[in-house]
């Protein structure tokens, strides 16, 4: 019983093993009967892919690479705190923790940013903004012509130093300028430290226009560093700037004293010795007041020239390392390769459509 049921499963086994054979083949003959339209089509999708490669514009790479160092923070200044804390002066600091980790990458591709870039010059003859530039390369000009409030609208270098919000251009404006900096973030570039263990970083920005992609990676990046070493030791130069101020208007107040008691003796030359209240004591007095100032003079001096110390190691260190030179890298597919896929592409797709053309016809029959 048990072998009669067992040779039956090998038997329907077998059959059902022929009767893919027998599909496979059937299928493999159908398409080989069609080989030429297939063909056709991958010629054509040959033409297409290389008429493509030969229209398709290379995009250009623009790299710059930087060591970035924070400064150091004015922990060894600890003792002198107090002295400074005398005249509301905080000597440590600064902005250690503003741009700690990778919060620098993510100020490259903030909209300030990246908005300040594009109202820079390309050159120094034209002084046209590089949003100009990139409207021009990715043709937004002839897609506004049909639209009048489009078609006049205009960015130069001032505008970036504009705040009329409430005009209808003005609006207008930031709301293509959000779109663009949206799609440059996006699509141009690119922000990353090649090596998680180092301080280095990578910008790259990509364009099928090379003076864009130069100037734009070049623009970006002095403006982030600026941006950040201002932010870094903003809090350092507003100590120096107080200390300054108050060293010289003490220093002023000083030398008034000093002058003061030299007047008081020579309005009295001969001055009767039993009326010496008349010059002693506006020349003590003004005496005093010139040694107190001076000794305030001197911690003043002292903590200035400690919080410039300070602001000399809070200042970060970045050095270039790459930047971008003419000629720039050239990303562009072999014609062959692009030529190839589109005629693989073209014929995968004939075979579908004949297979799914046999099917509708058999189902119909």
């Amino acid at each position: 019983m048990n072998s009669e049921f067992e040779q039956s499963i090998v038997s329907s086994s077998d059959i059902s093993l022929k009767e893919n054979i027998f599909r496979i083949k059937k299928w493999w003959n159908y398409l080989w009967g069609k080989k030429w339209i297939i063909i056709i089509f991958g010629f054509l999708g040959g033409c297409l892919g290389l008429t493509y490669a030969f229209l398709k514009k290379p995009i250009y790479t623009a790299t710059t690479t930087f060591v970035l160092e924070s400064g150091e923070k004015s922990g060894g200044l600890s003792q002198y705190a107090g002295l400074a804390s005398m005249v509301g002066i905080d000597l440590g600091g600064g902005g250690g923790g503003v741009f700690q980790g990778d919060n620098i990458l993510e100020l490259y591709k903030s909209r300030n940013m990246i908005q300040k870039t594009l109202f820079s010059p390309v050159d120094s003859v034209k002084n046209e903004p590089l949003i100009e530039r990139f409207l021009e390369i990715n043709k937004m000009r002839k897609a506004w012509e049909e639209k009048q409030e489009l078609k006049n609208l205009k960015f130069t270098v001032a505008d970036i130093n504009k705040k009329d919000v409430d005009s209808r251009s003005e609006r207008l404006k930031d709301s293509i300028i959000g779109k663009i900096v949206e799609t440059i973030g996006k699509s141009y570039l690119t922000v990353t430290k090649p090596d998680k263990k180092l301080s280095i970083i990578r910008v790259d920005v990509k364009s099928s226009d090379e003076v864009f992609a130069k100037r734009f990676d070049e623009e970006l990046v002095k403006n982030v560093n600026d941006f950040y070493i201002q932010t870094k030791t903003k809090k350092s130069i507003q100590n120096v700037d107080i200390l300054q101020h108050k060293a010289d208007s003490i220093r002023l107040v000083m030398t008034g004293e000093i002058y003061s008691a030299a007047r008081v003796a020579d309005e009295t030359p001969n001055l009767n010795p039993t009326r010496l209240l008349q010059r002693a004591a506006p020349i003590q007095k003004a005496q005093f007041s010139a040694e107190a100032n001076k000794a305030i003079l001197s911690e003043l001096l002292k903590n200035l020239e400690l919080a410039k110390i300070s602001l000399m190691k809070e200042t970060p260190l970045i050095q270039k390392i790459d930047e971008p030179i003419f000629p720039l890298y050239r990303e562009a597919k072999s014609k062959v390769i692009y030529a190839f896929m589109s005629a693989v592409m073209f014929g995968i797709i004939c075979i579908i459509f004949l297979i799914f053309k046999r099917l509708y016809q058999n189902i119909i029959s």
